[in-house]
Protein backbone atom coordinates (compact mmCIF):
# COMPACT_ATOMS: atom_id res chain seq x y z
CA UNK A 1 0.00 0.00 0.00
CA UNK A 2 0.92 3.03 -1.01
CA UNK A 3 1.15 5.93 1.61
CA UNK A 4 -0.25 9.44 1.09
CA UNK A 5 3.02 11.51 2.22
CA UNK A 6 0.63 14.56 3.51
CA UNK A 7 -1.70 12.61 5.18
CA UNK A 8 1.62 10.71 6.99
CA UNK A 9 3.20 13.56 8.06
CA UNK A 10 -0.14 14.88 9.55
CA UNK A 11 -0.10 11.54 11.26
CA UNK A 12 3.62 11.36 12.20
CA UNK A 13 3.56 15.27 13.71
CA UNK A 14 0.10 13.82 15.46
CA UNK A 15 1.71 11.21 16.95
CA UNK A 16 5.10 13.21 17.75
CA UNK A 17 2.91 15.77 19.77
CA UNK A 18 0.71 12.91 21.99
CA UNK A 19 4.23 11.38 22.57
CA UNK A 20 4.98 14.90 24.25
CA UNK A 21 2.11 14.06 27.07
CA UNK A 22 3.67 12.16 30.27
CA UNK A 23 0.99 9.91 30.07
CA UNK A 24 0.91 8.60 26.84
CA UNK A 25 0.63 4.95 26.41
CA UNK A 26 -0.28 4.01 23.05
CA UNK A 27 2.66 2.54 22.27
CA UNK A 28 0.99 -0.16 20.60
CA UNK A 29 -1.03 2.16 18.07
CA UNK A 30 2.29 4.01 17.76
CA UNK A 31 4.06 0.54 16.63
CA UNK A 32 0.74 -0.56 14.42
CA UNK A 33 0.75 2.68 12.39
CA UNK A 34 4.74 2.38 11.88
CA UNK A 35 4.17 -1.14 10.49
CA UNK A 36 1.73 -0.12 7.84
CA UNK A 37 3.66 1.23 5.52
CA UNK A 38 7.99 1.52 6.02
CA UNK A 39 7.39 5.13 4.82
CA UNK A 40 6.22 5.36 7.88
CA UNK A 41 9.27 5.23 9.83
CA UNK A 42 11.16 7.90 7.60
CA UNK A 43 8.62 10.23 7.78
CA UNK A 44 8.40 10.85 11.86
CA UNK A 45 12.12 10.46 11.82
CA UNK A 46 11.81 13.49 9.55
CA UNK A 47 9.65 15.51 11.68
CA UNK A 48 11.14 14.34 14.86
CA UNK A 49 14.41 15.70 13.42
CA UNK A 50 13.26 18.42 12.74
CA UNK A 51 11.53 19.14 16.14
CA UNK A 52 14.82 18.51 17.50
CA UNK A 53 16.33 21.16 15.04
CA UNK A 54 13.58 23.61 16.52
CA UNK A 55 14.28 23.04 19.83
CA UNK A 56 18.34 23.90 19.31
CA UNK A 57 17.14 27.72 17.58
CA UNK A 58 17.69 30.54 20.02
CA UNK A 59 14.25 31.41 22.23
CA UNK A 60 12.39 34.01 20.72
CA UNK A 61 10.15 36.31 22.93
CA UNK A 62 7.22 34.45 23.76
CA UNK A 63 3.73 36.37 21.92
CA UNK A 64 1.00 36.60 24.37
CA UNK A 65 -1.23 34.46 22.26
CA UNK A 66 -1.15 32.08 18.81
CA UNK A 67 -4.25 32.48 16.64
CA UNK A 68 -5.26 28.90 15.04
CA UNK A 69 -8.15 29.40 12.74
CA UNK A 70 -10.68 26.00 13.21
CA UNK A 71 -11.46 23.72 10.04
CA UNK A 72 -14.22 25.38 7.95
CA UNK A 73 -16.33 21.79 8.48
CA UNK A 74 -16.69 19.69 11.15
CA UNK A 75 -14.52 16.62 11.55
CA UNK A 76 -15.20 13.51 14.30
CA UNK A 77 -14.02 13.74 17.80
CA UNK A 78 -10.44 11.57 17.15
CA UNK A 79 -9.85 13.86 14.28
CA UNK A 80 -10.58 17.05 15.47
CA UNK A 81 -8.43 16.30 18.61
CA UNK A 82 -5.32 15.00 16.36
CA UNK A 83 -5.85 17.52 13.89
CA UNK A 84 -5.71 20.28 16.88
CA UNK A 85 -2.99 19.25 18.31
CA UNK A 86 -0.73 19.37 15.32
CA UNK A 87 -2.17 22.53 13.92
CA UNK A 88 -1.18 24.06 16.92
CA UNK A 89 2.38 23.04 16.15
CA UNK A 90 2.49 24.18 13.22
CA UNK A 91 0.47 27.47 14.07
CA UNK A 92 3.63 28.15 16.68
CA UNK A 93 6.03 27.64 14.34
CA UNK A 94 4.80 29.40 11.37
CA UNK A 95 3.05 32.16 13.15
CA UNK A 96 5.52 33.10 16.08
CA UNK A 97 8.63 32.41 14.25
CA UNK A 98 7.65 34.52 11.68
CA UNK A 99 6.80 37.61 13.62
CA UNK A 100 3.52 38.04 12.64
CA UNK A 101 1.52 38.67 15.19
CA UNK A 102 0.03 41.86 16.34
CA UNK A 103 -0.73 43.25 19.69
CA UNK A 104 -4.02 43.17 19.73
CA UNK A 105 -5.72 41.61 22.76
CA UNK A 106 -9.10 41.66 21.54
CA UNK A 107 -10.51 38.75 19.66
CA UNK A 108 -13.73 38.62 17.96
CA UNK A 109 -15.20 35.68 16.40
CA UNK A 110 -18.13 35.36 14.32
CA UNK A 111 -21.14 33.07 14.22
CA UNK A 112 -19.80 29.53 13.09
CA UNK A 113 -16.83 30.69 13.59
CA UNK A 114 -14.24 28.93 15.52
CA UNK A 115 -10.83 29.49 17.02
CA UNK A 116 -8.05 28.56 19.26
CA UNK A 117 -5.20 30.60 20.91
CA UNK A 118 -2.36 29.33 22.98
CA UNK A 119 -1.28 31.77 25.65
CA UNK A 120 2.54 32.36 26.53
CA UNK A 121 2.33 30.43 29.89
CA UNK A 122 0.63 27.35 27.61
CA UNK A 123 -2.82 27.82 28.41
CA UNK A 124 -5.32 27.27 25.55
CA UNK A 125 -8.38 28.54 25.04
CA UNK A 126 -10.83 27.49 22.03
CA UNK A 127 -13.60 29.99 21.18
CA UNK A 128 -16.82 29.61 19.70
CA UNK A 129 -18.68 32.06 17.47
CA UNK A 130 -20.16 34.92 17.99
CA UNK A 131 -17.86 35.65 21.09
CA UNK A 132 -15.37 38.24 22.19
CA UNK A 133 -12.65 37.20 24.61
CA UNK A 134 -10.22 40.17 25.87
CA UNK A 135 -6.78 39.25 27.14
CA UNK A 136 -3.81 41.26 28.74
CA UNK A 137 0.10 40.94 27.42
CA UNK A 138 0.65 42.45 30.82
CA UNK A 139 -1.40 39.50 32.88
CA UNK A 140 -0.79 36.63 30.87
CA UNK A 141 -2.38 34.33 33.31
CA UNK A 142 -5.84 36.48 33.03
CA UNK A 143 -8.82 36.08 30.27
CA UNK A 144 -11.90 38.15 30.34
CA UNK A 145 -14.99 36.39 28.20
CA UNK A 146 -17.58 39.47 27.56
CA UNK A 147 -19.89 37.75 25.37
CA UNK A 148 -20.49 34.28 23.82
CA UNK A 149 -18.45 30.99 24.75
CA UNK A 150 -15.17 29.88 25.32
CA UNK A 151 -13.38 26.42 26.58
CA UNK A 152 -10.37 27.19 29.33
CA UNK A 153 -7.56 24.44 28.84
CA UNK A 154 -5.49 25.95 31.82
CA UNK A 155 -1.87 24.74 32.85
CA UNK A 156 -1.81 25.23 36.86
CA UNK A 157 0.19 26.79 38.72
CA UNK A 158 0.15 26.81 42.56
CA UNK A 159 1.05 30.30 43.18
CA UNK A 160 -0.41 31.78 40.05
CA UNK A 161 -3.58 31.40 39.52
CA UNK A 162 -5.74 31.79 36.22
CA UNK A 163 -8.86 34.48 36.17
CA UNK A 164 -11.58 34.46 33.90
CA UNK A 165 -13.80 37.33 34.25
CA UNK A 166 -16.98 37.45 32.74
CA UNK A 167 -20.22 39.88 33.33
CA UNK A 168 -19.06 41.03 37.02
CA UNK A 169 -18.31 37.23 37.69
CA UNK A 170 -14.81 36.26 38.72
CA UNK A 171 -13.53 32.00 38.19
CA UNK A 172 -10.76 31.33 39.23
CA UNK A 173 -8.31 28.51 38.25
CA UNK A 174 -7.08 24.86 40.15
CA UNK A 175 -5.52 23.10 37.41
CA UNK A 176 -8.38 22.62 35.36
CA UNK A 177 -10.33 22.37 32.19
CA UNK A 178 -13.68 24.36 32.10
CA UNK A 179 -16.54 25.99 29.72
CA UNK A 180 -17.84 29.20 29.95
CA UNK A 181 -21.00 31.24 28.44
CA UNK A 182 -21.99 34.13 28.74
CA UNK A 183 -25.10 35.40 27.74
CA UNK A 184 -27.98 38.06 28.30
CA UNK A 185 -26.44 38.78 32.06
CA UNK A 186 -26.42 35.22 32.75
CA UNK A 187 -23.08 33.08 33.11
CA UNK A 188 -22.94 29.42 32.64
CA UNK A 189 -19.70 27.56 33.91
CA UNK A 190 -19.13 23.33 33.53
CA UNK A 191 -15.72 22.02 34.49
CA UNK A 192 -14.45 19.09 32.68
CA UNK A 193 -11.36 18.68 34.89
CA UNK A 194 -10.11 19.86 37.85
CA UNK A 195 -11.28 22.29 39.94
CA UNK A 196 -12.36 26.00 39.83
CA UNK A 197 -13.50 28.57 42.29
CA UNK A 198 -16.53 30.61 41.26
CA UNK A 199 -16.61 34.11 42.50
CA UNK A 200 -13.97 33.66 45.94
CA UNK A 201 -14.59 36.73 46.87
CA UNK A 202 -18.25 36.39 47.14
CA UNK A 203 -20.30 33.29 47.05
CA UNK A 204 -17.16 31.40 46.24
CA UNK A 205 -18.90 28.05 44.78
CA UNK A 206 -15.99 25.43 44.44
CA UNK A 207 -17.02 23.43 40.92
CA UNK A 208 -14.85 20.22 40.63
CA UNK A 209 -15.22 17.64 37.55
CA UNK A 210 -18.42 17.09 36.86
CA UNK A 211 -20.27 19.95 38.23
CA UNK A 212 -21.69 23.18 36.58
CA UNK A 213 -23.48 26.58 37.23
CA UNK A 214 -26.00 29.06 35.98
CA UNK A 215 -25.81 32.81 37.46
CA UNK A 216 -27.56 35.39 37.19
CA UNK A 217 -26.19 38.78 37.55
CA UNK A 218 -27.95 40.10 40.93
CA UNK A 219 -28.64 36.89 42.34
CA UNK A 220 -28.63 37.07 46.13
CA UNK A 221 -28.14 33.82 46.49
CA UNK A 222 -24.81 31.77 45.19
CA UNK A 223 -25.70 29.84 42.42
CA UNK A 224 -27.12 26.33 42.77
CA UNK A 225 -24.21 23.73 42.06
CA UNK A 226 -25.84 20.45 39.14
CA UNK A 227 -24.63 18.08 37.96
CA UNK A 228 -22.87 17.86 33.89
CA UNK A 229 -22.02 14.87 31.59
CA UNK A 230 -17.68 15.69 31.81
CA UNK A 231 -18.12 14.13 28.05
CA UNK A 232 -20.79 16.82 26.81
CA UNK A 233 -18.68 19.82 28.28
CA UNK A 234 -17.14 22.11 25.07
CA UNK A 235 -18.99 19.67 23.13
CA UNK A 236 -19.87 22.67 20.66
CA UNK A 237 -16.29 22.21 19.59
CA UNK A 238 -17.32 19.00 17.93
CA UNK A 239 -20.58 20.16 16.76
CA UNK A 240 -22.63 18.01 19.85
CA UNK A 241 -24.90 20.74 22.30
CA UNK A 242 -26.62 18.42 24.69
CA UNK A 243 -29.39 20.13 26.40
CA UNK A 244 -31.53 19.17 29.68
CA UNK A 245 -34.93 21.05 29.96
CA UNK A 246 -33.31 24.24 27.78
CA UNK A 247 -35.24 26.75 25.93
CA UNK A 248 -35.67 26.97 22.60
CA UNK A 249 -34.69 30.24 21.91
CA UNK A 250 -31.24 29.28 23.83
CA UNK A 251 -30.84 26.45 21.69
CA UNK A 252 -31.39 28.26 18.47
CA UNK A 253 -28.71 31.18 19.90
CA UNK A 254 -26.57 28.19 20.95
CA UNK A 255 -26.65 27.33 17.10
CA UNK A 256 -26.46 30.59 16.03
CA UNK A 257 -23.28 30.99 17.55
CA UNK A 258 -21.63 27.49 16.88
CA UNK A 259 -22.79 27.21 13.20
CA UNK A 260 -24.00 30.57 11.28
CA UNK A 261 -27.43 28.97 11.72
CA UNK A 262 -30.08 31.30 11.69
CA UNK A 263 -33.20 29.99 13.72
CA UNK A 264 -36.84 31.62 15.11
CA UNK A 265 -39.01 30.44 17.39
CA UNK A 266 -42.58 31.20 16.60
CA UNK A 267 -44.62 33.43 19.20
CA UNK A 268 -46.62 30.13 19.94
CA UNK A 269 -43.47 28.14 20.90
CA UNK A 270 -41.40 30.37 23.07
CA UNK A 271 -42.90 28.63 25.92
CA UNK A 272 -41.15 25.11 24.97
CA UNK A 273 -38.23 23.87 26.08
CA UNK A 274 -35.76 21.28 25.01
CA UNK A 275 -33.91 17.94 25.63
CA UNK A 276 -31.64 16.02 23.87
CA UNK A 277 -28.38 16.47 22.21
CA UNK A 278 -28.59 17.69 18.79
CA UNK A 279 -25.49 17.10 16.17
CA UNK A 280 -24.80 20.16 13.73
CA UNK A 281 -24.39 18.44 10.50
CA UNK A 282 -23.20 19.40 7.77
CA UNK A 283 -26.55 19.18 5.95
CA UNK A 284 -27.72 21.90 8.52
CA UNK A 285 -31.67 20.88 7.11
CA UNK A 286 -30.98 17.45 9.10
CA UNK A 287 -30.18 19.29 12.30
CA UNK A 288 -33.48 21.62 12.21
CA UNK A 289 -35.34 18.24 11.41
CA UNK A 290 -33.98 16.52 14.42
CA UNK A 291 -34.47 19.59 16.12
CA UNK A 292 -38.13 19.92 15.18
CA UNK A 293 -38.81 16.19 16.02
CA UNK A 294 -37.11 16.01 19.12
CA UNK A 295 -39.15 19.50 20.73
CA UNK A 296 -42.46 18.87 19.14
CA UNK A 297 -42.35 21.81 16.91
CA UNK A 298 -42.36 22.22 13.11
CA UNK A 299 -40.04 23.49 11.05
CA UNK A 300 -40.31 25.74 7.78
CA UNK A 301 -37.47 27.33 5.55
CA UNK A 302 -37.32 31.38 6.10
CA UNK A 303 -35.57 33.75 4.25
CA UNK A 304 -31.68 31.79 5.12
CA UNK A 305 -32.76 30.11 8.34
CA UNK A 306 -35.94 28.53 9.52
CA UNK A 307 -38.85 29.04 11.66
CA UNK A 308 -39.73 26.46 14.52
CA UNK A 309 -43.69 26.78 15.10
CA UNK A 310 -46.19 24.47 16.90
Amino acid sequence: MQVDPMNAEARAIDWLVRQRDPGFADWDGFADWLAEDGANAAIYDAVASLDRDLDALPPSPAPSVVMIPAAPRRPSRRAWFGGAMAAAIVGVVSISGLGLLGGGDRIETLAGEHRAITLADGSKIEINGASVVEIDADRPRFARLEAGEAMFHVVHRDNDPFVVETGGAKIVDLGTAFNVVRRDRQTSVAVSEGIVLYNPDGDNVRLVAGKGIEARDGDAKPPVVRDVDVANVGGWRSGLLVYNGTPLAVVAEDLKRTAGMQVSIAPEATDLSFRGALIIDKNRDRTIADLAALSGTKAARQGDGWILTR
